[in-house]
């Protein structure tokens, strides 16, 4: 059996909100095995991440984890605020670095008051309070890693740290994604690394996010959607049925577990879900 989990960002306008909250219910009744929710480059949305799971925690038992960047914020300020987490009921957290502001040099380690890497954030996080933690992984590598291999590394320290799981940024060619865990696994890397699906609600929005975080997109990707601009029909139908194939593809691989960035919707990742089950 394929479990699968959700990922949502917290609303920033009216709009946003009913379109998450109109979405939240259909999602939920899919069962995931939990639910995440982001966290703004330092830390922006830091009070939006905290009221999005304060409500989704009063309409559901599902567990529910939340985003936490460590960049720029002293390590007195992360412990301030996941003892609040804790207290809270929040037991699973998505450690990140976070996007380095671009008035900061990364690593930033001032007389030590600040976490240098994020497997020292894992690290203690874990010495705090007994969290769950994910962590991020890259199939294609980390824009600001120097190669593959030193990111699986990096990969593998935070693993060593503490973590749980690894859930990887997104992908469309699954074999990236089997060629990545090989490497993973022959690197001693043990923990689960579960594949990070998108669903592609605007292709051309898509292309800009994919590349920003490098993200390949295949050709053939490109050819499904030309021409389809302006037939929002179409281009629908063409990106549910490459989620669901790329999640029957995975399931049939033996992937026990697929995390899904739902972009706060619902339609095409309800669709995959129920093909998988």
């Amino acid at each position: 059996m394929t479990t699968y989990s959700f990922e949502y960002f917290p609303p920033k306008t009216e709009k946003a909100g009913e379109m998450l909250w109109s979405a939240f219910p259909e999602l939920v009744a899919l069962k995931p095995t939990y639910m995440t929710v982001t966290y703004g480059a330092g830390g922006t949305t830091r009070d939006g991440t905290i009221d999005t799971i304060a409500r989704m925690m009063e309409q559901t038992k599902v567990p529910i984890g939340s985003h936490l960047t460590y960049i720029n914020t002293t390590k007195q300020a992360l412990y301030d605020y996941v003892d609040g987490l804790w207290d809270r009921g929040i037991k699973h957290i998505i450690a990140l670095r976070g996007d380095v502001p671009a008035d900061v040099q990364a690593p930033v380690d001032p007389n030590g008051e600040y976490f240098k890497y994020t497997s020292d954030f894992v690290e203690g996080l874990v010495s705090r309070h007994p969290f769950e933690i994910s962590v991020g992984a890259y199939p294609e590598k980390h824009p600001d890693a120097p190669s593959l291999d030193a990111d699986i590394h990096a990969l593998k320290l935070k693993c060593d740290a503490g973590s749980t799981r690894a859930i990887t940024q997104f992908f469309f060619d699954n074999n990236v994604y089997y060629d990545f865990v090989e490497k993973c696994r022959k690197a001693g890397i043990n923990i689960p690394i579960c594949p990070g699906l998108l669903p592609v609600h605007d292709f051309p929005k898509m292309l800009t996010f994919a590349a920003r975080c490098a993200a390949g997109v295949p050709d053939w990707m490109h050819q499904k959607f030309a021409g389809l601009e302006n037939k929002p029909d179409e281009a629908r139908k063409v990106a549910t049925e490459l989620l669901v194939q790329q999640s029957l593809d995975l399931k049939a691989n033996g992937v026990e577990h697929i995390h899904y960035y739902t972009l706060n919707k619902a339609e095409i990742t309800k669709e995959a879900c129920e093909a998988i089950a």
